[in-house]
């Protein structure tokens, strides 16, 4: 039997708003499962995720977790 190896994950937040910024942003946005002050989702930690983020970091807070 293999052990299971911990996957890392991100805690994302979104902390200001999408009023006023580019179509583009705010549909990264819903695809992170995001669109509200306040919601946080957990997603895990690839380079496409990463890139989502960076996109938009202005907008997010983002925490490594174990998962």
């Amino acid at each position: 039997m293999s052990a299971k190896k911990k996957q890392k994950l991100l805690k994302i937040t979104q902390v200001k708003s999408q009023i006023g910024n580019q179509g583009k942003q705010k549909k990264v946005l819903a695809g992170l499962g995001l669109g509200r002050i306040g919601r946080t989702v957990t997603r895990p930690d690839d380079p496409c995720i990463r890139g989502m983020v960076a996109k938009i970091s202005h907008l997010l807070s983002v925490e490594e977790v174990e998962g």
